[in-house]
Formats: structure tokens, C-alpha cells, sequence
């Protein structure tokens, strides 16, 4: 060894687990020699190497790795490696025990030539060998380390060949002579004395994000490849001769021939506290310019939802602020409520509203930005921060540049992250925008795999892409964590057709939807709830007792109001009491309007409520009705801050606390309004 090479083993000795990264690069170098070719050629300039060490090798240990290419001695590596391991004090071994399984006991040379094969895949020249004699091998041997078997038997190869001819006549009815020759000509030179998990493929076809891999018979549906260049892929088509892979990155730099190695790893995502205020892609890597997030967790994106014995009932509100919809249609922790309506109708404000409601109530937020442009993800980051809301939020972005698998994984990654915090029994808020995008996007991954197409060109799975999806959120019951994830899927429809393939699939999913309507919206009402069309399938389950007391008739009302204004509209002589109730019904209305990032709290918004019941607010011209109902709760605030106490803290609105709120409603109208009162008498 040179003095070189034990100074840089050296420095590698200090690094915090370098142990196992070392271990994990030399496996990537092992399985893709084209990577270390490519790292110890001097002519590749530097910034292309640091591009292919972000990519593909540990966190820990890239920035070493970048120094032996800034330097030119990355050609070291497995010098280094060996010094490195020479120079540990007491290596904790992974695996300390190997069994041998013989039919005849090895000689002292292949016992020697065995030790050298350990030494090489675990780093461990002195494993113990427990021996076994197997006559059944017929000969040969086989060897067995933890999970890994090592199999160079007869009985092994007889049983490889016995597959490869069992799938290739059950492919084919017609089986000649020549087929057999040519299975087990391929068969012999395929045939590698190593595990499954190093197996390697090749490029056969490349377009568009997309790659058809040959070669690879063992992947799983979901797991992640790499290739060659770096870049990593996703198994998304399982076939009887080859597989398909999306890729997580540009497709430039693939190219037919390419080598493909299997990770044995499925497609998932790290996940932690160390995410919240963060803005990261589909990956989990920062977008926000800040310092990489090191966490040493890791989930799936594809996980079962819970089972119905580990979910409890929606029986606690999730409260959104806004006054339309806590007050008609409750959304409860664990429910999955739709957000629906044209673009433009204020679906992503409602989902922001209810994250800014989250303030102080330990609920973690998670909104996952599918196709958005990047400037109105950089907005919505403005509004959270500035609200003080980005401390407890996580932003998933995959935006409308990005490759469609990335936007197809971002939902999924989300999720991940959430089903972290959930079982960790806290309460999860995530939402989805959009989910309309996330099937268009799904649609040109299948149509480019050669999937059949559908209605409007959708696979036939795309229903089971959201189900899926949904039913991940839940209420858990206390032994299986007791958290929950709270979804606010977004839904964009066309000209208000709900009944479009995507909207009818997720309506039928979730537990209810909030429509907005476009004629509302540009009508001046804000939010723009079609209170008609508009439903929650949890109900009073997940609402308050003081809401739902003070609730009471609002919704029938507003649905007379309707009516009554539908057939007055062309009539001039009416009755008192219609007058009346329209009055009330313009005025409640009114008192729907809600500014934008201007959540109410739940006394708050009984306190409106009740107050309506008085008539007070009917009795006030429509433009005024506003500005009054904010001088209300500020002299709420200011003169009577018992009554929210009391309300804040019971939760619950007694006939008592009732009367208190009207008689405090009436006695600040008159006093509003006591100038326009006098003027007569004044006369």
C-alpha cells in the first residue's frame, strides 16, 4: 500500500458508518463496472463525475468520493477500500456464521479458495463454516450465508434448467429439439455464481421516459433499477420477456445497450421530522436551496392501507376555518372529502385556509403540488411562511416540467410521509392538487408502456390508481398507533361535467365533496359552495355540539332562500314575511363570504351563526353586512372574551350561553346603530 492510499483510508476511518456506504459503493461498482470506468477516466470532466455521485451513492460519502475525482485517483477506490477495512479496530461483522453444505468434504484448497469468496462479498475472511453433508446434491455444493444462498450444486443447476424448460413449453405448445439446444447453451452462459439480487439487463428499447429492459427475470413490480449512466427507474410493466422502467430523471443519456442493475430495493422515499418547512421532489431531495435532509428513515410509497380492525370511527373534526364548510358539511380526522369545481373556482384556497386552520392544533400538514406550475408553488410557499404555517407543513412538488413517473410517484411519496407521522399517533392533514393531472399523467405512462386504453383513453386501472391512493387515510385505533391521515383530494373539472370519468371514479371514492361552482365564484361568492350539490357522508359524526347546535336550520334556509328567490325574481308585490326571508336568506349569503386566508375559529364562527338567528344581520344593508360581522367578533374579542372562553373550552352552546350571544348581538346593533335611530326623534 502507498503512503497515498493509507492516508486517504485514513480520513475515511473518521467518517460517522462509513463501514456499510463503503460496502454499498463497492456493490454499485461491482454491479455497474461502466460507473467505475466512468469515475476513473481522466478525460471526463469533474462536474459530470460530482453529477453521478449525487445520484447513486450514499449521502456520507460522496463528498470523499468527489475529493478522489477532484484529485484523479478515484482508480484507487478498491485500494482504499482494503486499507480502509485493514484499519478498523473490532469490525462488528454483519454475518459471522456461513453453512457448507457438501455431498464429499472440500480439500484444504477449495476450503482456501472458499474463505477468499467470503472475504470478498462480507468482508470476512474468518466466518465461521459450519459443515453439513448432503447427498441429495448429488455434487457439488451449496452455501448459505443469513438470507443469501450460494448455490454450485448439481441438484441446483438440474432444477434451474427443469424452470427455464417448464416456462418456455408452458409459452409454447410447439417445442423442438432446437429450442432445448438453445435453452441450455444460454442457460450455461448465463449462468453466474452469484446472488440473484446482482443481476444485470440490458437496454432494448428507449423514448420518452421509458425504457424497455431484456435480460432481468426477477424484478418486482416497484422496484428500482439504476443504470449505467446513473439514473435511477422504477419497474412499472412486468413482462414474460422483458420489463418496462419509468425513470426518475432525463432519458438523454440512455441509450440502447445500456447496462440496467436491480437494487432488490422497492421505490420509496426517506421520511422524518426533518421534513417539516421543507420543499422536496418526488424523491424526497430539497428544492427550497437549503442543506441536504439526512434522516435515517425510509418507507415504501406502496403500502397497504389499514386494515378495518386497526381503523377507529371519524368522530373528530378536522376544522377548515371557513364558515360554509364546518358549519354544512364537517370534515372529520381519517375522512377523505373532495374539493371539486372548474379551474379557477378557489379549490386550492380552500385547501390552503384549512392548513393555515392548523395553526397550534399539533396537526402536521402535507400539501403535494401534481403538474402545478413552479412559480404558483413558489406563491403558495410565500403564503405558508408568511402565516408562520410552513413550520409544520411539508411541500411535495412535482411540477409541470418534471417527467410524468415523477408526477405519477408524487401523491405516493406524500402519503409515505404522512403514514410516518400517523403511526406515530399524530393527526395528518395532506392534500392532493391535482389529482386530475395525477391520472393524465398515469395515462401517458401506460399508453407509452402499450397498455390497452380505455375510456377517454385511460387505462383500465386507473380507479384502482386513486383507490389505492385514498384508502391509505384513516383514523387508527389506539393499538395500531392512533393517528390519522386526513386527505383533501382536488379534482379539476371541464365546463362543471361532474360526471366525467375521473370526477365520477374519486366522487365514489371519498366520503363526500365540496363542488365549487364557477357562476358562484364569479358571482362574488367566495367560497364558491354549491350548498345543493355539496355533501359530507360523515356528517354531525365529526362536529362539534356547539356548531351543530348552532347550525341548527342554515342549510334548509339557504335551500329555501333559494327557491323562494328563483320564483320572486319577477315579482314586485310581495308579502312581509317573504320579504323577510329573503332578507334572511341574502344576508346569510352574505355571511358566507369569507376573505381569503381568513380562518375562523370554531367560536367564531358559532358566534356568527347564533347571531344570525337573531335576524340582527337581515336588518343591515347587504354591503354593510360584512364590515359589521368583523366589528362583531372584535368586540366579542375585546368586551366578552368569557363567551369564547366558555365556548373554547366546553365546546358546547347551552341555552344559557345562547341568550348571552343574541343579547350581546342586539344590544352592539342598536349601539352601532344608534345615529340612524335617533334621527327621527331628533325631527
Amino acid at each position: 500500500m502507498t503512503q497515498l492510499t493509507i492516508d486517504y483510508a485514513s480520513e475515511l476511518v473518521k467518517i460517522p458508518d462509513a463501514r456499510e456506504m463503503i460496502a454499498e459503493a463497492h456493490d454499485i461498482c461491482e454491479a455497474v463496472p461502466a460507473v467505475f470506468e466512468e469515475l476513473s477516466d481522466d478525460t471526463i470532466p469533474v462536474s459530470v463525475k460530482h453529477v453521478v455521485i449525487d445520484r447513486i451513492f450514499p449521502k456520507g460519502i460522496r463528498n470523499f468520493l468527489k475529493t478522489l475525482c477532484d484529485n484523479n485517483h478515484f482508480k484507487l477506490f478498491e485500494e482504499i477500500r482494503e486499507e480502509f477495512n485493514n484499519q478498523l479496530k473490532d469490525p462488528k461483522e454483519l454475518y459471522s456464521t456461513a453453512e457448507l453444505v457438501y455431498v464429499t468434504p472440500p480439500t484444504d484448497e477449495q476450503l482456501i479458495q472458499i474463505r477468499d469468496f467470503l472475504g470478498r462479498e462480507f468482508n470476512n475472511k474468518e466466518m465461521k463454516l459450519e459443515m453439513k453433508e448432503d447427498k441429495s446434491l448429488k455434487s457439488g455444493f451449496i452455501i448459505r450465508v443469513g438470507s443469501k444462498e450460494y448455490d454450485w450444486s448439481e441438484a441446483g443447476r438440474i432444477k434451474q434448467l427443469e424452470e427455464r424448460l417448464s416456462k418456455a413449453v408452458g409459452a409454447s405448445n410447439s417445442f423442438s429439439e432446437d429450442n432445448i439446444i438453445s435453452i441450455l447453451r444460454t442457460t450455461i452462459e448465463e449462468f453466474e455464481l452469484t446472488a440473484q439480487d446482482k443481476e444485470i439487463g440490458v437496454a432494448s428499447w428507449v423514448g420518452d421516459g421509458i425504457v424497455s429492459v431484456d435480460g432481468i427475470d426477477h424484478a418486482d413490480y416497484g422496484e428500482i433499477v439504476i443504470f449505467d449512466c446513473g439514473v435511477k427507474g422504477m419497474v412499472q410493466d412486468v413482462r414474460r420477456d422483458d420489463i418496462g422502467v419509468i425513470l426518475f430523471g432525463r432519458d438523454t443519456e440512455i441509450h440502447e445497450g445500456s447496462r440496467v442493475a436491480r437494487t432488490s430495493k422497492m421505490a420509496g422515499v426517506p421520511v422524518g421530522e426533518e421534513f417539516l418547512g421543507r420543499v422536496v421532489d418526488s424523491l424526497g431531495a430539497p428544492l427550497d436551496g437549503g442543506p441536504d435532509i439526512v434522516t435515517e428513515n425510509y418507507r415504501p410509497i406502496e403500502m397497504p392501507a389499514p386494515g378495518i380492525v386497526d381503523r377507529k370511527s371519524v368522530a373528530v373534526p378536522m376544522e377548515t376555518g371557513i364558515l360554509s364548510i364546518d358549519s354544512m358539511f364537517p370534515i372529520g380526522r381519517g375522512q377523505r372529502e373532495l374539493i371539486i369545481g372548474d379551474r379557477q373556482t378557489g379549490k386550492t384556497s380552500i385547501a390552503m385556509d384549512t392548513i393555515l386552520n392548523q395553526k397550534g392544533k399539533d396537526t402536521i400538514c402535507i400539501y403535494v403540488a401534481i403538474g402545478q406550475k413552479a412559480s404558483t408553488v413558489a406563491k403558495l410557499v410565500g403564503t405558508l411562511k408568511a402565516a408562520g404555517s410552513m413550520d409544520y407543513t411539508i411541500v411535495v412538488s412535482a411540477s409541470a416540467s418534471d417527467p410524468a413517473p415523477l408526477q405519477y410517484m408524487a401523491p405516493y411519496s406524500g402519503t409515505a410521509m404522512a403514514e410516518y407521522f400517523m403511526y406515530q399517533g399524530k393527526d395528518v392533514l395532506i392534500v392532493y392538487d391535482d389529482l386530475s393531472k395525477h391520472a393524465v399523467a398515469y395515462r401517458a405512462i401506460s399508453l407509452l408502456l402499450e397498455r390497452s386504453p380505455g375510456r377517454e383513453a385511460y387505462p383500465g386501472d386507473v380507479f384502482y390508481l386513486h383507490s389505492r391512493l385514498l384508502e391509505r387515510s384513516a383514523r387508527l385505533s389506539p393499538e395500531a398507533g392512533g393517528g390519522s391521515i386526513t386527505a383533501l383530494p382536488i379534482i379539476e373539472t371541464q365546463a362543471g361535467d361532474v360526471s366525467a370519468y375521473i370526477p365520477t371514479n374519486v366522487i365514489s371514492i371519498t366520503d363526500g365533496q365540496i363542488y365549487l361552482e364557477s357562476h358562484l365564484f364569479f358571482s362574488g361568492q367566495r367560497p364558491a359552495v354549491n350548498v345543493g350539490l355539496s355533501v359530507s357522508r360523515v356528517g354531525g359524526a365529526a362536529q362539534r355540539k356547539a356548531m351543530k347546535k348552532a347550525a341548527g336550520s342554515i342549510r334548509i334556509d339557504l335551500a329555501q332562500y333559494r327557491e323562494m328567490e328563483v320564483f320572486t325574481q319577477f315579482s314586485s308585490d310581495l308579502d312581509d314575511v317573504t320579504k323577510k326571508q329573503l332578507a334572511h336568506g341574502r344576508s346569510l349569503m352574505e355571511l358566507l363570504k369569507q376573505p381569503l386566508g381568513h380562518p375562523f375559529s370554531m367560536a367564531e364562527q358559532v358566534i356568527i351563526l347564533v347571531a344570525s338567528t337573531t335576524y340582527v344581520f337581515s336588518e343591515i344593508p347587504v354591503e354593510d353586512i360584512q364590515s359589521f360581522r368583523k366589528s362583531l367578533l372584535e368586540h366579542f374579542h375585546s368586551e366578552h372574551g368569557d363567551i369564547i372562553n366558555e365556548l373554547d373550552s366546553y365546546l358546547d352552546l347551552s341555552d344559557d350561553l345562547r341568550h348571552r350571544i343574541e343579547d350581546v348581538t342586539r344590544d352592539y346593533k342598536k349601539e352601532v346603530y344608534k345615529t340612524e335611530e335617533t334621527e327621527p326623534t331628533e325631527e
